[in-house]
């Protein structure tokens, strides 16, 4: 089940940020991004949205909102035991249905360039290179899908 996040989730979506996250500081050399987000603002905000198990565990999360003509996926994590079980893919579907909805013409996203698998994932979700720069001291690589 995708649910928007409540403050009670805040916790969890921590938990989850580090451990998705945490194999990458070692490529990175610093904490990335997402570890660092303001998740009690984001969910407060309405911008976040949570996966969970039929018992109610958080599985993953997304955070994406709009931007321009567009909808920005800033943030897809999922728990270190339920990645490959397409918790993340269903995540981003969601976003993709919800950019549809309001009238959005494509979902941008970026991602750290030392993030490799990522770089192999997007393109096979529909998602197309559009740019490489630094970016608040980040080596970033952009995405975007057009929604039909």
């Amino acid at each position: 089940m995708i649910r928007p996040a409540v403050a009670d989730d805040l916790s969890a979506i921590q938990g989850c940020a580090a451990a998705a996250y945490a194999r990458y500081i070692p490529r990175i050399g610093r904490a990335p991004a997402p570890m660092t987000a303001d998740f009690a603002e984001q969910i407060a905000a309405g911008l976040v949205h949570v996966a969970t198990s039929p018992e109610g565990g958080l599985l993953g999360f997304i955070v994406f909102y709009p931007q321009d003509h567009a909808v920005l996926l800033e943030n897809v994590a999922v728990q270190p035991a339920s990645a490959g079980h397409g918790v993340g893919r269903a995540l981003i579907s969601f976003c993709e249905d919800q950019a549809r909805r309001q009238g959005a013409d494509r979902v941008v996203l970026y991602t750290n360039a030392r993030m490799t698998e990522n770089l192999t994932l997007y393109p096979r979700l529909g998602y197309r290179e559009t740019d490489r720069r630094q970016q608040d001291g980040f080596d970033r690589v952009f995405f975007e899908k057009p929604l039909p």
